[in-house]
C-alpha cells in the first residue's frame, strides 16, 4: 500500500543511490559491503571498507599517516592514538585489519603518558609529530600545541615526547595538519581562526598593528560565533623537524583544516566559509586557495571579511561551494589515471563528497576546475591521504559519528606507477619565485628590482612585488612611493605605505592619489586605487575636514560606477568621509541594485547540495526560497553609519527597506546582522524621531535580541523524544478525543508538515496534499510513515539521482522530460524554480530506494503534542470534526 505521506516533501535524500558505481549491475552489488554500496566512484574505481572504530569503541578517527612500516597511525578527536596494520589489496578474506592502542612509556619515567586528540599526524624524520587539539581533558596530560614523538632505543615504541611549540586554540577552528615539505626537509603546520598566532622567528609578510582594514562599519556575529576571531584569521607556518624556528607564510584563513602541494611544489590549501552569513554581501564560499609567500585571504570577524577583489589579499583559484572542509592532498603519488594523479583531493564532511581539482597554470598562479570523486550520503569524510601502495585511504567521522576507514584504488592497483613529467615553470611564476626572495627580511637591492613590477599584469607578481616591498625599511622607500607618478605602480606603493607608513604621512599619502587620473585606470585598477584610499583612513586615521573634502571632490564625480564591485568601494569611502550627495546616490542604488553573481560562481550549486543532508540541506533550501539582495544589503550597511545627507524622505524609504529585508532567509546570522545595522543607523535620528523609526523599520518584527524574525507559530513544549513505532502508537491508542484544533495546527507547522504539504488549501505545493489523508489511514499507518518513511515510497515525489558522464551527479524531483532534457526540481521551498539536466550528459539515472522524507520531524513533541498533530491529521484540518472539543474555535470557523 502506497501512502502519500512525505510530511517534508522530498526535502531532504538520505540515498543510498546516490553513492553506488555508475557502473555494474543490480546483481553484481548483491554482495558487496552496504557501506561500499553506499560510495558513488568512477568508472574503474574500487573500494574496501577495512575498519569501524566505533563498532571496537576506539572512538571517532579523524587524522592518519603512515609510518615508515606502512602501518597506518590514526587518532580519535576525542581520544586516543592507534597503530593499524592493513592488508593489502586482493588479499585473502581472512586477513583482517589489526589495531593497537599507543601509549607512550617516557624512559626514566613511571607514567603512562596518553597522547591523542589530534587533528594532525605527521611521520617523518624518524618521529611521530603530533598536533594535538585539546585544551579540556583532564584526563590528557598534552594541551595543544605541536608535539614530536619518537623511538629512542628501537622497540618499535614510542618513548620520548617533546613539545614543539605550545599553541593557544582548541576545538574544531583550532590547530589542525601537519604536513611534509617537497623537499623532504622540514615541515608545514596549519590552523584555523580560533588559534592564536605564536611568535615567529621570520614573518612573511610583515606583522600589522591593525588587520581590519575595512570602512563598512564592523558589525560581529550576532550569533557570537566570531566574537573572539583572531583577526589574523587562520594561518600557516613553516617549520624546521625540530620546532625550533617558524615562519609565517600566510593568513587571513577561516578555518582550513588542511594543505597540500601540487607537482610543482606550489601550495594549495582549502578553505572553509561562514555558512551562517549565506545571502550577505560579506559570504564567501568555501574556497582553494594558492598559498605563496607573504600571502593573506582576508578572513575577518562579520562585516569586515574581504572581498576577494581587495589588492591586498588574494583570490581563490576555485570557489567550491558550501561544505565543511576538512582532507585536502595531492594525488601525484597515487597509481591512478594521469588525470587524477594530477589533481588534488578535497574533502568536504558536511555533504560527503571527495573533489577532485585540477589545476591549469595561468602567469604566476592557476586557473582551477574540479568534479566530484567520490560521494555517499551519509559520509562525514574527516582525513585521507594517498597510501605507500598507491591507494587513496580516507576515513569518516568526527563530532562522535560512527567511524569507518575505507582504501579506493583503481583496476587491480598495479599501473599508472610512472613518474609524473615534470612542467616547466611560466615566466610569470619564476618572477613570482623570485621575488619572494625578498620576503621575511631586508635584503640589498630589494627595492630596485621589486618596483617595476608593482604594475605587472599578473595579480600575483604584482603581490609579491608589494610585499618585498612591505619587508624593506620604509625609510628607503617613503618618499619614491608618496613621488610615484605611474598611477598603477602609486596604487600599489600607497597601499603598502599604509600598511607599514607612520600616521604622519597620512594627508601626504591621500593628496600623492588624487594627482593621478583617475579616468586613465581600467575598472580593476580602479577598485585597487579606491582600496588605496579606504587603507589609509583605515591604517592611518581620519583625515581633517579640508583634506576630507578634498576626497569628496575628487571621486564624487565616478560616482555610482558601473559595476557592484566598484560602487562597494566608493559608497564607503564617500560616506565615510560625509560626502555631498552620497547619502542621496547610495540610497538610489539600494533601490534598484541587481545582485552580480559572477564573482561567487562555484563549482558545486547551492541546490544541489540540498538532497545530500539533512540537517544542512534544509537550511539551504530554506534560504534559496527567498534569497536576501546582497548588494542592496551592503549599501543599507554603509548607510548605517551616516550621520548627515539625510532628508525625512530618505529616511522613511531607508528604515522601510529594514521592514521589508526581515522577510527575507537567509543564514542563521542574516536577521541578526541586519538588526545591529538598523540600531545602529537609529543612532544617528533625532532622539525624538526615534520611536517613529524604530517601529517603521521593523522593531516589532525581531525577536528579542535580534538574531530571527517573530514567529507567531506555536512551538512545541516537549520534552521530545526519540519516537517509534510502537511507543507513538501505544500514545495513539490511549485514545485521541477532546483534541485541540489550533494546537494541531501548530505542530503541523512547528515540524514542517506545512512548509509542503496542503491541507485545505494551506500550505506548501511540493508534497501531496494531505486533506483526505485521514479518510483513508489509520493512526498507525500515518506514524509508520512519518517515523518509518523508507518502508514505502510514493513514486509520485520520489527523488531521482542523475549520474553524469564526466563524473558527478545531480538530485532532484523529476517533473518533465522531452528528447533532449530533463527538468528538475531541487529545492521543495520554491518547487517553481527548476533546473534543466541535458540527456546527452547523462550516463544514467536510477530512483531513489531510500524516502526523501527527513525522519524524526515528531521528535521535538510531547505525548499530548504528538496526539494533537495526529487529531488534526485525522480530520483533514476540519475544525467542526468531533475529535475536537474546542467550542469556541469551532463557532469562529463556522462564522468564517
Amino acid at each position: 500500500m502506497r501512502l502519500e505521506r512525505t510530511l517534508i516533501g522530498f526535502l531532504i535524500l538520505i540515498i543510498s543511490a546516490t553513492a553506488c558505481s555508475p557502473s555494474g549491475s543490480e546483481s553484481e552489488n548483491k554482495n558487496v559491503d552496504p557501506k561500499v554500496a553506499n560510495l558513488k566512484l568512477p568508472e574503474g574505481f574500487h573500494a574496501d571498507h577495512l575498519y569501524s572504530p566505533g563498532e571496537n569503541e576506539q572512538g571517532s578517527w579523524v587524522a592518519m599517516t603512515f609510518d615508515d612500516k606502512g602501518r597506518m597511525i590514526t587518532s580519535d578527536q576525542y581520544g586516543n592514538l592507534y597503530r593499524t596494520t592493513i592488508p593489502p589489496i586482493g588479499s585473502d578474506t581472512t586477513q583482517k585489519v589489526n589495531v593497537e592502542k599507543l601509549q607512550i612509556k617516557v624512559e626514566g619515567d613511571t607514567t603512562m603518558h596518553k597522547m591523542g586528540f589530534a587533528q594532525g599526524l605527521l611521520y617523518a624524520f624518524n618521529s611521530l609529530y603530533v598536533m594535538v587539539n585539546d585544551e579540556g581533558d583532564t584526563a590528557l596530560s598534552k594541551p595543544s600545541g605541536l608535539y614530536r614523538l619518537q623511538d629512542t632505543n628501537g622497540d618499535d615504541q614510542f618513548d620520548k615526547v617533546s613539545l614543539l611549540k605550545r599553541l593557544y586554540g582548541n576545538g574544531e577552528h583550532g590547530p589542525h595538519s601537519v604536513v611534509l615539505s617537497p623537499d623532504k626537509k622540514s615541515i608545514y603546520v596549519i590552523a584555523g581562526n580560533f588559534t592564536k598566532m605564536p611568535e615567529m622567528d621570520v614573518y612573511k609578510s610583515p606583522p600589522a598593528k591593525r588587520e581590519i582594514d575595512n570602512l563598512l562599519p564592523l558589525i560581529r556575529d550576532p550569533n557570537g560565533h566570531d566574537n573572539t576571531v583572531n583577526t589574523h584569521g587562520g594561518w600557516i607556518a613553516h617549520v624546521d623537524s625540530t620546532g625550533s624556528h617558524w615562519e609565517l607564510i600566510s593568513s587571513g584563513f577561516r578555518n582550513p583544516f588542511d594543505l597540500t602541494f601540487n607537482e610543482a611544489g606550489e601550495m594549495f590549501a582549502y578553505d572553509s566559509d561562514m555558512e551562517w552569513d549565506f545571502g550577505l554581501p560579506w559570504y564567501r564560499p568555501t574556497r582553494i586557495c594558492h598559498v605563496t609567500s607573504g600571502s593573506e585571504f582576508g578572513w575577518r570577524p562579520g562585516t569586515d571579511k574581504w572581498s576577494p577583489s581587495f589588492p591586498d589579499n588574494l583570490p581563490p583559484v576555485l570557489n567550491v561551494g558550501q561544505g565543511s572542509p576538512t582532507s585536502f592532498f595531492s594525488g601525484h603519488n597515487a597509481h591512478f589515471p594521469e588525470k587524477y594523479r594530477k589533481s588534488l583531493f578535497a574533502f568536504d564532511w558536511s555533504f560527503g563528497i571527495i573533489y577532485a581539482v585540477q589545476l591549469e597554470p595561468n602567469g604566476a598562479s592557476y586557473n582551477a576546475k574540479g568534479e566530484e570523486f567520490v560521494s555517499g550520503s551519509p559520509l562525514p569524510l574527516t582525513d585521507g591521504m594517498i597510501g605507500p601502495d598507491g591507494a587513496l585511504y580516507f576515513l569518516t567521522g568526527g563530532r562522535r559519528l560512527e567511524s569507518d576507514l575505507y582504501r579506493v584504488y583503481y583496476g587491480d592497483n598495479s599501473g599508472n606507477t610512472e613518474k609524473l613529467a615534470e612542467v616547466k615553470p611560466s615566466e610569470e611564476l619564476n618572477i613570482r619565485r623570485k621575488l619572494e626572495e625578498y620576503h621575511g627580511q631586508p635584503k640589498a637591492g630589494a627595492i630596485d628590482f621589486a618596483w617595476p613590477y608593482l604594475k605587472h599584469n599578473d595579480r600575483f607578481v604584482r603581490f609579491a612585488a608589494r610585499i618585498a616591498v612591505e619587508n624593506q625599511p620604509v625609510s628607503e622607500w617613503q618618499d619614491k612611493a608618496l613621488n610615484e607618478k605611474d598611477p598603477v605602480i602609486l596604487t600599489q606603493a600607497i597601499i603598502a605605505l599604509a600598511r607599514q607608513g607612520n600616521p604622519a604621512v597620512r594627508d601626504q599619502a591621500l593628496k600623492s592619489l588624487m594627482s593621478a587620473d583617475y579616468t586613465k585606470l581600467s575598472e580593476p585598477q580602479q577598485i585597487d586605487f579606491v582600496r588605496a584610499f579606504e587603507l589609509v583612513m583605515s591604517r592611518l586615521g581620519l583625515p581633517g575636514a579640508d583634506v576630507k573634502a578634498q576626497i569628496a571632490a575628487y571621486l564624487n564625480p565616478q560616482y555610482p560606477a558601473k559595476t557592484n564591485e566598484l560602487n562597494r568601494e566608493l559608497s564607503k569611502v564617500l560616506v565615510y568621509v560625509d560626502a555631498p550627495q552620497s547619502v542621496e546616490k547610495t540610497m538610489d542604488l539600494l533601490a534598484t541594485a541587481k545582485d552580480d553573481k559572477s564573482n561567487q560562481n562555484t563549482l558545486t550549486q547551492s541546490s544541489d547540495l540540498i538532497l545530500r543532508n539533512p540537517q544542512y540541506g534544509l537550511d539551504i533550501a530554506n534560504t534559496l526560497s527567498k534569497l536576501p539582495p546582497a548588494q542592496q544589503t551592503f549599501y543599507a550597511t554603509v548607510l548605517s553609519q551616516a550621520k548627515t545627507g539625510w532628508t525625512p524622505e530618505l529616511r522613511e524609504k531607508y528604515f522601510k527597506w529594514f521592514y521589508d529585508a526581515f522577510k527575507y532567509k537567509g543564514g542563521h546570522s542574516f536577521i541578526g546582522f541586519i538588526n545591529l545595522a538598523r540600531k545602529d543607523a537609529l543612532s544617528h535620528v533625532p532622539k525624538e524621531q526615534f520611536a517613529y523609526y524604530n517601529t517603521l523599520s521593523g522593531d516589532s518584527l525581531v525577536a528579542k535580541g535580534g538574531i530571527y524574525v517573530v514567529n507567531a507559530v506555536q512551538q512545541p513544549k516537549g520534552p521530545g523524544r526519540d519516537w517509534t513505532v510502537e511507543e507513538a502508537t501505544l500514545v495513539a491508542d490511549s485514545g485521541i478525543t477532546n483534541r485541540d484544533f489550533e494546537h494541531g495546527k501548530a505542530m503541523f507547522t512547528a515540524s514542517l508538515c506545512s512548509s509542503c504539504h496542503t491541507m485545505k488549501g494551506e500550505g506548501g505545493v511540493a508534497g501531496p496534499d494531505l486533506t483526505q489523508l485521514g479518510t483513508r489511514f489509520s493512526y498507525k499507518d500515518m506514524l509508520e510513515a512519518i517515523i518509518e518513511p523508507s518502508k514505502t515510497i510514493s513514486d509520485q515525489y520520489g527523488a531521482t539521482v542523475f549520474y553524469l558522464k564526466e563524473g558527478g551527479s545531480v538530485l532532484g524531483r523529476l517533473i518533465s522530460q522531452d528528447d533532449e532534457k530533463y527538468i528538475i526540481s531541487q529545492n521543495p521551498f520554491d518547487p517553481q524554480i527548476t533546473r534543466e539536466v541535458l540527456k546527452k550528459d547523462v550516463a544514467r539515472t536510477r530512483l531513489s530506494d531510500v524516502s526523501p522524507m527527513l525522519p524524526g520531524l515528531i521528535n521535538r513533541l510531547n505525548p499530548e503534542e504528538l496526539k494533537d498533530l495526529l487529531a488534526y491529521l485525522k480530520s483533514g484540518g476540519n475544525a467542526q470534526d468531533t475529535i475536537f472539543s474546542n467550542k469556541k474555535q469551532v463557532a469562529e470557523q463556522k462564522s468564517k
